[in-house]
């Protein structure tokens, strides 16, 4: 749902560019721009973000292929990768969430109506389905800086920074979103 099969071919086609404009010979001779680190963080952010499992590796395509796509344009590289691709992953989440609102109105009413069921008595398991239900109630902005302040370890400063906004505003959006994500936690009487 990430992007389409035919756009998939393009970055294939892009990526194949970048590696020809600088010299690359094969996929063994090309270096990846990402480290095995770097591509669990994104992965946990796209999966805390909201994408589904089975979107995860087009994901950490896209992602990959932005930054090869920052180094033909022949812009620096960012400061700190690690972040840089967090930021993108979180932002790709969103688009992903306004993909799919766009193309399943009725089906995301109908699915915010069910309540599934918890086969499972284990508290940990029931914690984790209701904060991610919470998190996908969030709304983008917050999500976003709730994900990338608690799950990618990202400083308020270093948010700030990657998304262009001030600090207090990533300090607001932190605050309401952890508010949101508490009252919503004590409505479903799991805290």
């Amino acid at each position: 749902m990430l992007r389409r099969k035919t756009r998939h071919v393009q970055d294939v086609r892009d990526i194949q560019d970048v590696r020809d404009i600088h010299g690359v010979q094969g996929a063994e001779e090309a270096h990846d721009p990402l480290d095995a680190a770097q591509e669990r963080r994104v992965r946990a952010v796209l999966a805390l973000g909201g994408v589904p499992q089975s979107d995860l590796l087009d994901g950490v395509q896209q992602v990959r292929l932005r930054l090869l796509e920052r180094a033909a344009s022949g812009r620096e590289a960012p400061r700190d990768v690690s972040a840089w691709a967090a930021v993108v992953a979180s932002n790709l989440a969103m688009d992903w969430h306004r993909a799919k609102r766009r193309q399943e109105r009725i089906g995301e009413r109908l699915a915010s109506l069910r309540q599934p069921a918890h086969a499972s008595g284990e508290d940990s398991s029931v914690l984790s389905l209701a904060v991610a239900r919470g998190l996908d109630e969030l709304p983008d902005p917050l999500r976003q800086v709730l994900v990338l302040r608690f799950y990618a370890d990202l400083p308020v400063r270093g948010i700030a920074e990657e998304l262009g906004i001030p600090e207090g505003t990533v300090k607001s959006r932190l605050h309401s979103a952890v508010r949101a994500l508490r009252t919503r936690l004590h409505e479903d009487e799991v805290v």
